[in-house]
């Protein structure tokens, strides 16, 4: 039987299939598991994406300062509501919508001589599992302590979280998963 459809493939066949909108398909797909992709990517909870939030330190934060009795983090920590305004639209969440509650959270802490530039924030989700704010907190904690015990630099705790704070957690604090 000779095929009647004009065919721009190889191998098609003669069952009158719109080669064009399978082609349609596929490119539709590919595009969908891309901005799947790039939203979980993004996710409070997860890993910060790198080339919004790669991590940015405070000079004024030494080792000295951070590890000193008498240091707190509230007179570091300036971020207005317009910066968290910017955070969560470079990432395309709305404060009080899945995957949030977040929290507008610093990937270089304060306590870890973390600036409160855009480029050092994400939103983190509160309640993601296993990964989220919460225990982030702790890994900031174990490595500060790490830090003022002189068992770990400042640079080194910076680079530890800034580069992934999961891995990071595993490391520091030992649990696979919390």
């Amino acid at each position: 039987m000779a095929c009647r459809v004009p065919c721009r493939f190889p191998r098609c066949s003669c069952m009158g299939i719109d080669w064009s909108l399978v082609q349609m398909l596929i490119v539709g797909v590919f595009a969908l598991a891309m901005i799947i992709g790039s939203v979980l990517h993004a996710m409070a909870g997860d890993l910060p994406d790198p080339s919004k939030t790669p991590g940015v330190i405070n000079p004024k934060l030494t080792q000295a300062l951070v590890c000193s009795k008498s240091f707190r983090t509230g007179p570091y920590r300036h971020v207005t509501p317009a910066m968290h305004k910017q955070i969560y639209a470079l990432y395309g969440l709305t404060p009080n919508k899945a995957p949030c509650p977040c929290e507008d959270d610093h990937l270089i802490s304060i306590e870890l001589g973390g600036s409160n530039d855009n480029r050092n924030r994400w939103p983190q989700s509160y309640i993601s599992k296993p990964w989220n704010a919460h225990i982030k907190d702790k890994l900031e904690g174990r490595l500060h302590r790490l830090v003022c015990a002189k068992k770990l630099t400042l640079q080194e705790a910076q680079q530890a979280i800034s580069s992934n704070w999961i891995e990071a957690y595993q490391k520091f604090i030992g649990d696979a998963t919390p």
